[in-house]
């Protein structure tokens, strides 16, 4: 299948791109725009001080697909519904990127996850160096991931109330209650100082 463009279902059904394989176009930086490259049809995060990339337009219940690659060791992720951009980690939920693949890696900061929040039901990463297709769904309250065809993650986010707080009692990091923050924001990629690749990056709102 050719590399950035839309199938004709998903034209069908209403997808467009928000990387158009050639440019940065529609696309900031919190950082040194710099550390974002494109390279052989992939949005390339340099580890070179780029911060977030982030989408200029803001969305709130969607379909996003997006195929991503990384380096050995790396640690990225893909934020959604962020919604303040100076403060990306306390308002954007985070789908953690990370080099953890094996059956026994599904905590809430291993690859796949919502970052410190909910943990993939298995781990469906491939080894660092290979494509993985991730699906993320909003919908009101309600967040899916889907990573290499199998469902990983399905949250209900009415159920964070309590600034550091999970439903379960557990403590995070974040100073606030996710069910109370705005459900419309940005998409973002993050640079944690590793090599990361992006690429297909398509929405459908819902």
């Amino acid at each position: 299948m050719a590399e950035n463009v839309l199938t004709p279902e998903e034209e069908r059904e209403g997808y467009r791109l928000l990387f158009d394989g050639h440019s940065l176009n529609g696309w900031g930086a919190t950082g040194r725009i710099e550390g974002w490259t494109v390279e052989e049809g992939a949005i390339k995060c340099l580890a070179q001080g780029g911060g977030y990339l982030y989408t200029q337009e803001q969305f709130e219940d969607f379909i996003l697909k997006i195929d991503f690659k990384i380096a050995p060791k790396t640690n990225s992720g893909i934020f959604f519904r962020w919604s303040d951009l100076s403060d990306p980690v306390n308002t954007g939920l985070e789908m953690q990127v990370l080099d953890t693949p094996g059956p026994d890696r599904v905590g809430v900061h291993d690859c796949g996850a919502v970052y410190e929040l909910v943990p993939p039901k298995k781990q469906m990463m491939r080894p660092a160096g290979e494509w993985n297709h991730v699906l993320i769904t909003c919908r009101g309250n309600d967040i899916r991931i889907d990573m290499n065809g199998e469902n990983i993650i399905e949250m209900d986010i009415s159920q964070w109330t309590e600034p550091h707080r999970n439903p379960d009692g557990t403590r995070t990091k974040f100073k606030y209650a996710w069910a109370n923050l705005p459900k419309r924001g940005h998409i973002g990629l993050q640079d944690h100082g590793g090599i990361v690749w992006y690429k297909n990056i398509k929405i459908k709102e819902l």
